[in-house]
């Protein structure tokens, strides 16, 4: 194993051509636990969330998602405090469509002109001319998707977005959305504990759609003493929550996990889980164990 392997181990995790033109590693890292309690204001150790988010590049992930409303504004703007200007490898995915009225508190609005609006606070927030990933966070029932996604494709025909990404859809809402534009990823809850949207990352997984799976850990019961994850994580010498997250790299080659910390030292056990190779056999035999 090379020294650079040894010090980034997300390259192990793989890679993804995003949109088919931007490479990221696939164990990537959601930036929403930066901020305070209930996703909300500042974080109570500003410096480690720096800390945590620059360490995250020295590990190998170049695919940080975040979004406008964790905070609000908080996450991006921490973002570019600790990376900015950011190295040409490194994507910073983020989103826009849901309002906060207050900690834990979320309200979609797709409003085209608050798409608009967001979008252009992202850009200067995170000091960009350009989002490379800029995601419709949740589709406003009353407004019409061809509405919300229409004004994203301006934005991207004005050069301020380059892909488009949905989340928390339906094949269906998925298969819509892609009639008015490309769709270059789809996050939607998905981890062990939890594969409801198994339909959602098969269709993604068909036509070459990013999945990115949010709350990707889940383990709960599933790690207690003695279950199945703790068994197997026992084999690897890991912990359960890397053995979580390597199911989810094995379980796809569209799958883009973005495991979230305010932690540097939780931050650096999940990188870890990047080098954890699964046997088909003991992928398969947790997926029936939940």
């Amino acid at each position: 194993m090379s020294h650079q392997n040894s010090s980034r181990p997300a390259d192990a995790s793989g890679t993804f051509a995003l949109g088919g033109d931007l490479t990221v590693n696939r164990l990537g890292y959601g930036a929403m636990q930066l901020t305070g309690p209930g996703i909300w204001g500042e974080p109570k150790d500003r410096a480690e969330a720096v800390r945590v988010l620059r360490r995250a590049v020295e590990l190998g992930i170049n695919f940080i998602d975040t979004a406008d409303s964790y905070g609000p504004f908080v996450s991006e703007q921490l973002i570019r405090e600790a990376l900015h200007p950011y190295a040409d490898d490194l994507l910073i995915a983020t989103k826009g469509g849901l309002t906060r009225p207050g900690p834990n508190v979320w309200r979609p609005i797709g409003r085209p002109e608050y798409l608009r609006q967001q979008a252009e606070l992202s850009l200067r927030h995170l000091g960009v001319e350009r989002i490379g990933l800029y995601q419709l966070h949740r589709i406003d029932e009353e407004v019409p998707l061809a509405d919300q996604l229409g004004e994203l494709v301006l934005l991207q025909q004005e050069g301020k977005i380059h892909h488009i990404g949905v989340s928390e859809v339906t094949v269906g809402q998925l298969k819509e959305a892609r009639t008015i534009t490309e769709i270059a990823s789809v996050q939607n809850l998905f981890n062990l504990a939890d594969r409801s949207a198994e339909d959602v990352l098969e269709y993604a997984e068909r036509e070459n759609i990013a999945f990115i799976p949010w709350f990707p850990m889940a383990t709960g019961e599933l790690a207690r003493s003695g279950g199945p994850l703790d068994a197997a994580a026992k084999r690897h010498g890991s912990s359960p929550s890397q053995l979580a997250l390597a199911w989810l790299l094995h379980r796809s080659p569209v799958m883009l996990p973005i495991p979230g910390t305010s932690q540097t030292a939780h931050l650096e056990e999940n990188a870890e889980a990047a080098r954890i190779t699964l046997t088909d056999d003991e992928f398969d035999a947790l997926a029936v164990a939940v």
